[in-house]
């Protein structure tokens, strides 16, 4: 009788007021949390339709969270009525309007430039000056470098400026849409001023607080791990060995051969062209490089100084003394900086940095203010595929954080990996999670609190002190930081992954499926001449002067040359 009334009872006791939402459906559903990425992953790739891909992708999992309490039947009315509270819920949030904003916005930006002729004469200006695609290739990645702020900023920014001049050497809109998500997060993760500083230093502080160390200078901690950020490094580096090398493989080499002969993406060149066409500079307007360098200058400049300002708003009593004590110190630029909120600052530099456009183009004649609003108003329709699919990425991220898929993939870890391939394994768990979710930041927030008292417990198992247990520690902090931005890199659900196809023009399964192999090898790489060998002692150096070698052999091995350069 009390082994009945105990086999009833027990529910009540696993499932009790302690354990969370995610605690709850991860224990009940286990493997089967996976079901929503893997549902809206795999039908991105088959079907090549992002938004269904991601609609069905939500809807399987707010099934699952449904049936818990509605049944199988009542589950599919609640699942779909609970996608709907999600996509509005995602609108609502105040960090995701800002990006839905400061992206229509910068649309409407980069319409008033292109209609005023600025695009055409900066890329008229580039292109005299750019005489291969090779050179093209090499100023897009440099200019890539230059927006190191921000990933969000460098998508937006990068493509409407040198998309002309990469569409006139015929660089494929894949290989173009490659290098500006190669030097987006990338760039911006190991960036010493930018809008992840913050996110990854806060990481470091509340990870280290579980093991009990409160006396510690993060930043200290994230430039030290920059050595380690393995496939960062070795993807800038990429970027730049296959344009000066001209070769290419899998996807991206059928992508490039194609747009040489004058396709891009399978299609005329020229109707790849037409959603630049309807904001074609009006005939007799001199293309003028002020029209483009000034709105766009002043967003970025403005961008800079949104963040300082910002982020002084939001610091504490005690840090907001100490910045305004020396307030142009490279400290309180970075504390600053790292306090801001970027998608309100970015909405706020694309709002008035839209304005500078419309008088740019009064002052110059080019358009009346009643026809200037309506450039402006049509570069924001321009992103509303976009909106779509960020919104339909951030509900499915919302559905897979209350389902449990982090927890579930969490606790496929114990604390028996050796300590050789702790790292390795911090690395591929991010990967996941991040490829899953479509997010590095979230990445970096799960796994961080995981990966920080494990390798704290693994380094102390195995004897480790001093110096070495401080290199420990570094290299596995970075693992999960650069195992996120992996997994973002692959994933089609990811944010930075679909501001990149829209920032060059390209189909967004395109864009994925092209630089999916590409984001693969740099992560092999990173993990046999990088995380691996610095694991078992290997100075960091000599596994990055290592990984930048085999990254050139690889390319030289796999890759074709791409023929019918223009020159």
């Amino acid at each position: 009788m009390f082994r009945i009334l105990f086999i009833f009872l027990l529910p009540f006791f696993v499932f009790g007021a302690e354990l969370s939402p995610a605690e709850k459906n991860a224990s009940i559903y286990g493997a089967l949390t996976l079901i929503p990425p893997l549902v809206a992953i795999a039908l991105a790739f088959i079907t090549k339709d992002v938004i269904l891909s991601l609609f069905l992708g939500v809807l399987s999992g707010t099934f699952l969270i449904g049936m818990n309490d509605n049944g199988v039947l009542s589950g599919f009315v609640v699942a779909f009525t609970d996608l709907c509270a999600r996509m509005v819920a995602s609108m609502a949030d105040a960090w995701n309007a800002g990006i839905l904003l400061q992206v229509m916005c910068i649309g409407g930006l980069i319409a008033l430039v292109t209609k005023s002729g600025g695009t055409k004469a900066l890329a008229m200006w580039l292109g005299a000056r750019a005489h291969t695609g090779v050179r093209a290739q090499i100023y897009t990645w440099f200019m890539g470098i230059i927006i190191f702020f921000d990933d969000y900023a460098n998508a937006l920014i990068l493509g409407p400026i040198m998309r002309p001049l990469m569409d006139r050497f015929k660089i494929s809109r894949a290989k173009f849409a490659f290098i500006i998500d190669a030097t987006a997060a990338p760039i911006t993760g190991i960036a010493l001023i930018s809008t992840w500083v913050g996110v990854e230093i806060s990481a470091i502080k509340e990870a280290y607080a579980q093991i009990g160390v409160e006396d510690i200078n993060a930043f200290t901690i994230f430039v030290e791990t920059i050595p380690y950020r393995f496939y960062n490094i070795y993807m800038l580096f990429f970027v730049v060995a296959s344009a000066v090398m001209m070769r290419e493989f899998g996807p991206m080499y059928r992508a490039e051969m194609a747009s040489r002969a004058g396709k891009n993406g399978g299609r005329d060149f020229k109707i790849a062209n037409l959603e630049d066409q309807a904001f074609s500079p009006k005939e007799g307007i001199e293309p003028r490089k002020i029209n483009a360098l000034i709105p766009l200058g002043a967003m970025i400049v403005l961008s800079v100084i949104g963040f300082y300002a910002n982020g002084l708003g939001a610091l504490g009593e005690e840090e907001l003394k100490a910045v305004q004590a020396d307030p142009f110190s490279f400290v309180s630029i970075r504390t600053a900086f790292s306090g801001a909120d970027a998608s309100v600052v970015l909405f706020q530099a694309a709002m008035f940095s839209s304005i500078i456009g419309i008088v740019l183009g009064l002052w110059q004649k080019i358009y009346g203010i009643k026809e200037g609003i309506e450039i402006w108003i049509g570069g924001w329709k321009t992103m509303l595929t976009t909106v779509l699919i960020l919104l339909f990425a951030w509900s499915l991220s919302s559905t897979i954080k209350e389902l449990g898929t982090s927890k579930y993939l969490v606790d496929l870890l114990g604390e028996s990996t050796p300590m050789a391939l702790l790292a390795l394994v911090i690395f591929v768990l991010s990967s996941i999670i991040s490829f899953s979710t479509g997010t590095s930041f979230g990445t970096m927030g799960i796994v961080t609190p995981l990966a920080v008292p494990l390798a704290a417990s693994v380094g102390a198992k195995y004897g480790l002190s001093g110096d070495e247990f401080h290199a420990f520690m570094c290299l596995n902090i970075s693992s999960v930081f650069t195992g996120a931005i992996f997994g973002d890199h692959c994933s089609p659900i990811s944010d930075t992954t679909i501001l990149s196809s829209m920032g060059a023009g390209c189909d967004h399964i395109e864009h994925v499926s092209t630089q999916l192999p590409y984001a693969i090898v740099v992560g092999i790489i990173s993990t046999f001449c990088g995380f691996l060998p610095a694991s078992f002692g290997v100075n960091v150096w000599v596994c990055l002067a290592f990984g930048l070698g085999v990254t050139v052999l690889a390319i030289r091995i796999l890759g074709k040359k791409v023929s019918g350069e223009v020159r």
